[in-house]
Parts: C-alpha cells; structure tokens; sequence
C-alpha cells in the first residue's frame, strides 16, 4: 500500500531533516587512553558546540581539551563528568576534541559525546528557499512563519533530545554503580568466606594440638 503525503508535510520534515546536524557517539576509553576526534570548520563566526558526558566506569571522571589551529587551545578541564561548550569560531581550519582517561591505571570509561553546529538557523536564505521549493504557492510572509514554527520545533526537540541524553546517562551511571556494589559485595563475602573457614580450620588444629598435649601429660 503505498503512502501519499502532501506537499506542507514533505518540506516540514525536509526541514527538520535539514536542522539535524549532528548524532551522539559512545567512545570506549581504556586505562591511561587518549582519543580525539578532528573536525573541518571552514566557515568564520560559526558557533560549535560541544556535549560529554561519562556513562561509566571508575569515578565517572575524564580529561576534556578542544584545540584550534596552530595548537590554540578553545577549552580544557581535568576530570570533568559532564559537560556542555560552545565557541564561535575565530581561525577556520581544523578542531580536535579529545577525551583522556589518563588519570585512571585500571578501570576503562565508556563516554558519550557529541559535536553540533550551533550557529543561528533562523532567517536563512536556505530554509527560505527549501520551504519556496516545497511551497510554491506558500507566499513569502506565510513562508516565514513556517520557517519560525519549523525553528520553535527544532528548539523543543532539542530541549527533548537533551533531557533523553541526561535521563539516558543517569540510568547508566547507576547500573554501573549497581553493578560495581554486586562485584564488592562478592569479593567480600568470598573473603568472608575464605576467613571463616581459616579460623574454623585453626580452631580444631588447636583443639587437637590440646588434647594431643593433655594425652602425652597424661600417659
């Protein structure tokens, strides 16, 4: 069966498919681990932004640094868990944004992060002329207001996006927390275990080495 859509649906989800710029990564860092990713900006005055946020392992903490060209460094925090930056761009050219778990010697860290453009949308020639191409019998004033309805979704689902992420990074820190209590608890209850038998094992060697003694006074 096939599926017929009007044109008003059609640039409402070409525009919204248009304002997506970017999707959340997950990085597994292991123990004393760097890893960075590169980006190309090519355009002066662009707004990037930057989210983290660890998931798990250790103390949920990381090494953060984003770095321009020739080496300029834009930001740079130690064991940081969470986090949200942005910059205007300055020098175009390439960025890299880099996690480190270098503080830790033995636990690895899952991060989630992600990289958007954030420079302002609204008012663009090209969302004009993508709604004037869907709509061509949408005059210009009507056009507007779609495109600042378009923009009042975009920022709900953002807002909605951001509130999944955070949701999504709480569960997660508490089933590793949950999960580092299990492991705690059987290591102690094994050494629990493992202690209990040793004393009841040195207990009866005394018992016996007594009355091994009291038997030799005895004869």
């Amino acid at each position: 069966m096939m599926m017929m859509f009007t044109a008003p649906f059609l640039a409402l989800v070409l525009l919204l498919a248009h304002a997506v710029a970017a999707i959340p990564l997950t990085v597994k860092l292991g123990p004393s681990e760097t890893q960075c990713v590169y980006t190309e900006v090519a355009t002066p005055g662009a707004k990037i932004g930057f989210y983290f946020a660890v998931q798990s392992g250790g103390s949920f903490d990381i090494n953060v640094s984003i770095k321009g060209p020739n080496d300029f460094v834009e930001y740079k925090e130690a064991k940081e868990k969470q986090g949200e930056f942005s910059f205007s761009v300055s020098v175009p050219g390439e960025y890299e944004f880099c996690l480190s778990n270098d503080m830790s010697t033995f636990s690895e860290k899952v991060v989630e992060f992600e990289i958007v453009d954030d420079s302002p949308r609204s008012g663009t020639d090209a969302d004009s002329d993508l709604i004037q191409a869907a709509l061509p019998d949408v005059k210009i004033k009507d056009a507007d207001k779609v495109e600042a309805y378009i923009g009042q979704i975009e920022t709900r689902a953002n807002n909605v996006l951001k509130a999944l992420q955070y949701y999504k990074m709480r569960n997660n820190r508490n089933q590793s927390t949950v999960k580092s209590t299990e492991r705690r608890i059987f290591w102690f209850s094994l050494t629990d275990l493992v202690l209990m038998v040793g004393m009841a094992g040195f207990h009866v060697t005394v018992v016996h080495f007594f009355f091994n003694g009291s038997r030799k006074n005895v004869v």
